[in-house]
């Protein structure tokens, strides 16, 4: 059986497992009552809606991994980091899992210790970090802040249906497409899964009558993976601006995060509490609705994406006008939206 079907195999295992035990997932957050309900300001939504998607999602990414594991028989080796992923997602899942049931949730500083400690797995204990530094103590450390700031930019950045969801599914496929020539398999086999499972969430969290949220649980289970994910390939075989291309393809939840810490500090608020000043709410505050924020999302994901694996082809010079252009779109947006006043 070829590899790439296997691969096939393993977005579609994902995604009916997901798909599937949604429901169960949902029938179990209303049971013990794990909802978000919507108790501040700060909440988009006006009834309680149950938590526990991040739960399905879950255990189709890593079920599907660990049936992928047994069906095939690569050489020793060949799938180690991928233990370590897991062993590190599932500490930022269960992190998210308890914030979601406990009322009021997690406070951010304990919150900030566990992600760390998952992180130091992944980065010492599997050695998946950023290769480009020459000093192997740096190269570690940025590479935990990398981790753990792309696990909470996914977080912060999940305040609609299908937002996180559908920018998470395009990142996936994004680092899967990207990585294909490599042989890092492991990174294809788990962004292939990621996809999946993410994929049998949203039919759920757009539904008016079976309606589910991912929680932390997903949140944070997502961006550790996808932060994972963006170490375990080589970007810079053409050029060395392709160093850039996982920053073009997380550049949403990234910017996000960058955008509302910003605005919150320039207010005198601190950048962990929660406020309206994301994105998507200011261009709802413009007067798009949120189907026209969602597909304006997605299309600019894409085209990052595109961006991201331009860089990793084109000649240096061209690879750097490309990067050029790219940041002064960024700048005019941010001075577009810094001028919509939110509360």
């Amino acid at each position: 059986m070829s590899t790439e079907l296997l691969y096939l195999i393993s977005f579609c295992t994902a995604f009916l497992i997901s798909l599937l035990v949604m429901p169960l997932c949902r029938f179990l957050a209303i049971k013990f009552n794990i909802m978000d309900s919507p108790i501040s300001a700060v909440k988009t939504h006006t009834i309680s809606i149950p938590y526990m998607g991040g739960v399905a999602i879950f255990l189709g990414c890593i079920l599907s991994l660990l049936i992928i594991r047994a069906v095939t028989s690569f050489p020793d080796g060949t799938l180690r980091s991928l233990r370590g992923i897991i062993y590190g997602s599932v500490m930022v899942m269960l992190l998210g899992f308890v914030d979601d049931a406990k009322f009021k949730g997690l406070g951010f500083k304990s919150k900030l210790i566990v992600q760390f400690l998952a992180a130091a797995i992944v980065v010492f204990g599997f050695d998946i970090r950023i290769n480009f530094f020459p000093s192997y103590l740096l190269s570690c450390i940025i590479s935990i802040f990398w981790i753990v700031g792309i696990t909470n930019a996914f977080n912060i950045i999940d305040i609609m249906d299908g937002l996180s969801s559908g920018i998470a599914i395009i990142a996936a496929f994004a680092f899967l497409f990207i990585s294909l020539p490599t042989e890092m398999i492991y990174v294809n086999f788990c962004a292939a899964a990621l996809a999946g499972s993410v994929l049998g969430f949203i039919p759920y969290n757009f539904s008016k009558s079976k309606k589910i949220f991912m929680g932390d649980t997903g949140s944070l289970f997502i961006g550790f993976v996808l932060a994972s994910l963006a170490m375990g390939t080589s970007y810079t075989a053409m050029n060395e601006v392709g160093l850039f291309a996982p920053l073009l393809i997380l550049a949403v939840p990234i910017y996000e995060t960058g955008l509302v810490s910003l605005f919150r500090m320039h207010k005198g608020k601190s950048p962990f509490l929660g406020s309206k000043d994301h994105y998507a709410l200011r261009l709802e505050k413009m007067g798009l609705s949120r189907k026209q924020i969602l597909i304006m999302t997605y299309a600019a994901c894409i085209i990052l994406a595109f961006c991201a694996f331009l860089f990793t082809k084109l000649p240096l010079s061209y690879a750097i006008m490309l990067l050029f252009l790219v940041l002064i779109c960024l700048w005019v947006i941010t001075v577009k939206l810094a001028s919509v006043k939110v509360e």
